[in-house]
């Protein structure tokens, strides 16, 4: 995976959106985010960029969930999705996760759906 992404902890996410970690882990259960253990300590750790602003308040990105289970029925286990999301792709010409950030939905799930 990228170097350069920010990660946050569970709590820390929590906190950025205003629910509890409760929220976020149960998220994670349902398949709308992946998390990965991570770090010194091994903490379970969500990528800081599947936050967005949205009308000032931090959100999770809307066209994230649908991705994942794109993923995941292509056969991704949430290690390989994860590293999907944040690896530069060359057709993309940026990571998915950043093409979904500027609004590209259509175009990471057709690169996606490719990998099927």
């Amino acid at each position: 995976m990228a170097p350069d992404i920010a990660w946050l902890t569970v709590p820390d996410f929590a906190d950025r959106l205003g629910v509890t970690a409760s929220h976020v882990r149960e998220m994670i259960r349902d398949g709308a985010l992946i998390a990965i253990r991570r770090g010194e300590r091994n903490t379970v750790q969500l990528p800081a960029a599947y936050i967005i602003d949205e009308d000032g308040r931090a959100v999770v990105l809307r066209t994230l969930a649908g991705t994942l289970t794109l993923l995941k029925d292509a056969g991704f286990s949430d290690e390989a999705a994860l590293a999907w999301l944040l690896e530069n792709n060359d057709e993309l010409e940026m990571s998915p996760l950043e093409s979904l950030r500027a609004g590209h939905r259509s175009h990471v799930r057709r690169v996606a759906q490719a990998l099927l």
